[in-house]
């Protein structure tokens, strides 16, 4: 444990030398993971509790493969932290693929860019972000490793490796899951107010970083703050995908509150009752779904492996899209009761 704890006090010295603040700060990105690890019911994967400082001081690692010095890896990686739905309003059914995504925004560009050339410039994935796809696709790693290890177990074989990659697979998609819960993060009013201001919001994009980490900052967010308004566990039945959008609307109502709160100044007062209202219940929010989405995982890799499962990459496959190279995903299986 303690060469454990180091390597969390190493990480997280390494991500305070960053120059760019792009989420949740440090803080309240540690303070969700360990939350949801701490959570975790006694028949979920408790070994992650042994990793819980490794956790939740590589939360905010997803953010420092986002510099401009590296832009292969910021090109990938960027969208994957928002997920502006009013930018992509015209669809009505989010496809269940990123590829088919990115296609239906590149349609939509051609279709508006003489008569919308400004709007047709910003129809592409860095300004509407892909944020569900980032979270869905690793929880696919998760439950695929978990699996792994339920079967190196079974054999009687040494998992410490597999549990520590299972621990940060839970960082990386807490990281998804914690940006998800931060309604700025789910708007294209993510950096001051764009558009009509009939209410005279701000427009300072430091509107961000004033919530997300001077505030959590200040009020000295810690995991009391959050713990009694977790709740048991929730989100096993339904569609994963399904949910992760459901979790990202659900913060995305509170965009207009959070601008409220920042015009009558209430983010400069470390006692102000709404201001932290709305910092617990975010930072909560998080911490519940990753929680949830972490202890489905655990369930969903003791599930035997559907014998007939449609393979999205098989060009026989009905749904074949020979633009994407694939079908789009299947719906995740229900989690027994």
């Amino acid at each position: 444990m303690q060469r454990r704890s180091s390597l969390a006090l190493l990480l997280a010295g390494m991500l305070c030398i960053s120059q760019t603040a792009f989420a949740w700060g440090t803080r309240a990105h540690a303070v969700i993971d360990r939350t949801a690890v701490d959570t975790l019911p006694a028949d979920g994967p408790i070994f992650l509790k042994n990793y819980v400082d490794y956790i939740a001081g590589s939360a905010s690692i997803p953010d420092t493969w986002r510099g401009a010095s590296d832009p292969f890896s910021k090109i990938e990686e960027d969208p994957n932290h928002g997920w502006f739905r009013e930018q992509f309003a015209f669809m009505k059914v989010i496809p269940r693929s990123r590829y088919e995504f990115v296609l239906a925004l590149y349609r939509e560009q051609l279709r508006i860019e003489k008569s919308d050339p400004e709007n047709a410039r910003r129809m592409n994935v860095r300004w509407t972000g892909t944020l569900p796809y980032a979270a869905a696709e690793v929880y696919g790693h998760l439950v695929a490793d978990m699996r792994l290890l339920r079967k190196a177990q079974a054999q009687g074989k040494d998992v410490t490796f597999l549990e520590q990659t299972c621990a940060f697979y839970v960082a990386w998609m807490g990281h998804y899951i914690g940006d998800g819960s931060q309604p700025l993060h789910d708007t294209i009013h993510h950096d001051g107010w764009q558009g009509p201001d009939p209410n005279g919001y701000t427009r300072d994009p430091r509107i961000h970083g004033r919530f997300e980490s001077q505030y959590v900052d200040a009020i000295a967010l810690t995991e009391a703050d959050i713990l009694p308004r977790i709740g048991n566990p929730g989100h096993l039945q339904g569609d994963v995908f399904d949910l992760i959008l459901a979790h990202l609307d659900e913060a995305g109502s509170n965009v207009e509150a959070i601008y409220k709160l920042d015009k009558r100044n209430a983010f400069a007062d470390a006692h102000d009752p709404e201001a932290r209202e709305m910092v617990y219940s975010r930072t909560a929010a998080g911490a519940r779904m990753l929680r949830d989405l972490v202890y489905r995982a655990w369930l969903e890799s003791a599930l035997p492996l559907p014998s007939n499962l449609p393979n999205p990459i098989d060009l026989s496959n009905p749904l074949y899209n020979p633009q994407t190279g694939s079908a789009p995903a299947s719906r995740s299986p229900e989690q027994p009761r």
